[in-house]
């Protein structure tokens, strides 16, 4: 499976380690006034969908970035790949 790297072109993805559903990046607030619950799901609560997907790849292997790679679970194509730094922004 190729993997296309914004920065470096097509990447192997042996060059990368799996670390799940992107939406990890909408981590909660851990302050004073933070919600244990929302904390808790955040932490402990998983989707398993079939089809697109929109998932954390970190390229342990190369740069050393993480992106957020688009993926069909059913047939492991890739749709597209961004770097993950670029998403936290756009969720600010």
């Amino acid at each position: 499976m190729l993997i296309p790297h914004p920065l470096l072109g097509l990447r192997d993805a042996q060059e990368f380690t799996y670390l799940g559903d992107a939406s990890l990046l909408n981590r909660p607030d851990t302050g004073t006034d933070a919600d244990p619950e929302a904390f808790f799901a955040y932490t402990h609560l998983r989707d398993n969908p079939a089809g697109v997907h929109r998932e954390l790849w970190f390229h342990e292997q190369g740069d050393r970035s993480w992106l957020v790679v688009t993926r069909n679970t059913l047939t492991h194509e890739i749709l597209g790949a961004e770097l993950a730094s670029d998403v936290k922004r756009g969720l600010a």
